[in-house]
């Protein structure tokens, strides 16, 4: 859910962050500054680079996916924003507080009462019910019970539980109880929600249903949410902002679409070379301006993929279409377009990904 402010101050400002594993993390800054990789660092000095000056800024309503392969990075960071793991230096600044600046007391705080976090591994307590898991935050706060457990039904009855609030967790299945850890992260009422590779461990046809279920929410409740995953076509049907890590780094970042039709590198280029461009790209993506006096086989909308009008022309590569926006033509889009949209940008194909 896009804000709709032309310059939106973030809801979290990432500036500067690094992060550097090891005894001496400022010495190693120093060669980080000065050019120093990730391998060399590790080589030579034996400590460990897990971010390097990153800057994102994560706006409200939205969901920002941070993607990357296994090292990249992507968890480290996300867990700096509860502050789990300490920075090496750099700032975050969420609602205009530096989270760096907080007393102990504060950050407790600040953590029940802003943030939420779905896990891979669901994190559920065994001993506990499904609905007392759910009310687990509102007991924290000192909620009574009965308040909690009327709060925590509602949760269960949105993510699709209803009934089964006196399980327990062994007693469902894996999508079952990403479900419960959903629905406990929602009834915390935070304003922001961290998913760290939270549909990984699911099979395909649950995690589509969880990202399904995921959006349905997000258009109701506006959350802030920040989105870690390895897995491209998941990150490219969540995000509305996308940010890629690559040892560390931030290779590139931006709007989704923006991202597939301008790779900024061939680190990117060869990242997004196995996706199905037809099922991603939105017309929105590759539209033309009107042309007055063309002779439109149909009308299309801005969101629609490029599928869907491969298989609305059946074939026939002579035709054009207009384009609705709230059903305002914005903008045209003929055969000869989408396929030259098809073939993805290629400047080296012998940079490899690793």
């Amino acid at each position: 859910m896009k804000s709709n402010n032309v310059n939106p101050i973030p809801k979290v400002k990432i500036s500067n962050l690094s992060k550097i594993f090891g005894d001496k993390p400022q010495d190693m800054l120093l060669h980080v500054r000065n050019g120093m990789n990730k391998a060399d660092l590790l080589a030579n000095h034996g400590h460990v680079l897990g971010l390097q000056d990153i800057n994102v800024d994560i706006q409200a309503s939205e969901i920002t996916v941070v993607m990357g392969l296994s090292g990249s990075g992507k968890s480290t960071l996300i867990r700096h924003l509860n502050r789990l793991i300490e920075p090496t230096s750099g700032e975050i600044v969420i609602d205009g507080k530096d989270i760096m600046k907080m007393s102990k007391d504060d950050l407790n705080l600040f953590r029940q009462n802003k943030m939420s976090m779905v896990f891979q591994n669901f994190a559920l307590f065994p001993h506990r019910t499904v609905l007392q898991n759910i009310a687990l935050p509102l007991q924290v706060r000192g909620m009574v019970e009965t308040e909690r457990d009327q709060e925590a039904e509602k949760w269960l009855e949105r993510v699709g539980l209803s009934g089964y609030g006196g399980y327990y967790p062994h007693q469902l299945s894996g999508g079952m109880q990403q479900r419960v850890g959903l629905a406990r992260a929602l009834a915390s009422n935070c304003d922001i929600m961290l998913m760290d590779e939270a549909f990984s461990a699911l099979d395909p046809l649950i995690r589509t249903d969880m990202q399904d279920l995921l959006l349905e929410l997000q258009k109701e409740l506006h959350k802030t949410i920040v989105f870690i995953t390895h897995d491209l076509d998941e990150a490219l049907k969540l995000s509305d902002h996308l940010v890629i890590l690559n040892n560390g780094a931030v290779v590139q970042q931006g709007e989704p679409q923006s991202i597939l039709m301008n790779p900024s590198d061939s680190y990117i280029e060869a990242f997004i070379s196995d996706i199905n461009r037809a099922r991603v790209l939105r017309v929105r993506s590759v539209m033309t301006a009107l042309n007055e006096g063309e002779v439109y086989a149909g009308d299309v909308y801005v969101n629609d993929n490029l599928e869907s009008l491969i298989t609305l022309s059946e074939g026939d590569t002579k035709h054009t279409y207009r384009v609705l926006d709230n059903d305002v033509a914005v903008g045209q889009i003929d055969m000869g377009t989408i396929i030259r949209a098809l073939v993805p940008k290629v400047s080296d194909k012998n940079n490899p990904i690793l």
